[in-house]
């Protein structure tokens, strides 16, 4: 069973990270429970679990729970796409070489690529670079400094992306709206919130019809999109504004995208599953962090092959 939503911390970037801590404003904090909590630059703490860092204990975690083939992403509190491109520039390089390492020494084992979205002529480049080391594509935020991906401003690496057939993970940061301070409703609400936004301002812009040989992939079952998806296929027979712009109602569109299947709540993918179809879920855990579906979702496999490719072996193409 593949697992597609998984996050590792390699040993060179917790290097980095102590290296650059002044930078970046690293902080590692210990609780009196003995834990470690990890804040990078004033957002988002989490604790900083062994599984996170011990690449041996992250495996053992996997094989206990049944998956055979885990995907590997970036952690999203260190996309850092609001500091300098420099600071950016050389995680991005530190990262990506650990996990091309990584996966170069395991076929049972795939990675997504961290890039500079903020400047992105060179997270063009680096998604580039990263898929010539095997990686499947990227992990990347739902905007970068206030833009949307929609946004002019990021055509240079959706061009590269799609030219590449690039897998693009959308995955949400904390939502930073005042009113969800309390709570922790910043990221039981606000998390799939962010991802809603961005998915649905890409449905609605006819990114999906420019953008064909790109496979997006939404966090945590596609946020609140699907569930409201009638909601835009009303406004889709209703107003012009809306319908001029697209080749197909928004339903159809809705099944372009994939999805993880961190869901925590059976009924709920299986709805999300008769919406888009058993082609386009995929299991998902967020492991190891504290909301994670563990082990994933079973029921959701059969799409895997569809998103990485019937032979699993994408990471061993040359792209030029």
């Amino acid at each position: 069973m593949h697992d597609f939503h998984t996050h590792f911390i390699p040993e060179e970037v917790s290097q980095w990270l102590e290296e650059q801590k002044d930078a970046v404003k690293a902080d590692w904090r210990k609780t009196d429970a003995n834990k470690t909590f990890l804040t990078v630059n004033g957002k988002w703490g989490f604790e900083l679990k062994d599984s996170f860092t011990n690449y041996e204990r992250y495996q053992e975690d996997q094989k206990q729970a049944g998956v055979t083939y885990p995907v590997i992403s970036p952690v999203p509190q260190l996309f850092l796409y609001e500091l300098p491109t420099e600071i950016t520039r050389e995680l991005v390089s530190v990262y990506n070489q650990s996990l091309a390492q990584l996966v170069q020494s395991d076929n049972k084992l795939s990675a997504f690529a961290t890039v500079s979205l903020s400047s992105p002529e060179l997270a063009a480049e680096q998604l580039r670079s990263a898929m010539n080391n095997g990686l499947i594509g990227a992990i990347i935020g739902p905007n970068a400094n206030g833009r949307m991906l929609t946004d002019p401003y990021f055509t240079p690496f959706f061009e590269e992306a799609d030219r590449l057939g690039s897998i693009l993970f959308i995955h949400p940061l904390l939502c930073e709206d005042p009113r969800l301070k309390k709570r922790k409703m910043p990221n039981l609400i606000g998390v799939p919130w962010e991802t809603t936004v961005c998915a649905a301002d890409i449905l609605l812009s006819g990114m999906l019809d420019k953008y064909l040989n790109i496979k997006f992939l939404l966090a945590h079952g596609g946020g609140f999109l699907p569930y409201q998806i009638g909601r835009l296929n009303k406004g889709f027979s209703q107003w012009p504004e809306v319908s001029s712009v697209l080749q197909a109602s928004p339903e159809e569109y809705l099944k372009r995208f994939w999805y993880d299947s961190v869901l925590w709540h059976p009924q709920a993918l299986d709805f999300l599953i008769k919406t888009v179809g058993e082609n386009q879920v995929v299991p998902g855990s967020d492991f190891p962090f504290d909301l994670c579906v563990w082990p994933p979702e079973k029921k959701a496999n059969k799409g895997s092959s569809y998103l990485i490719g019937h032979d699993q072996e994408r990471k061993n193409i040359e792209i030029k």
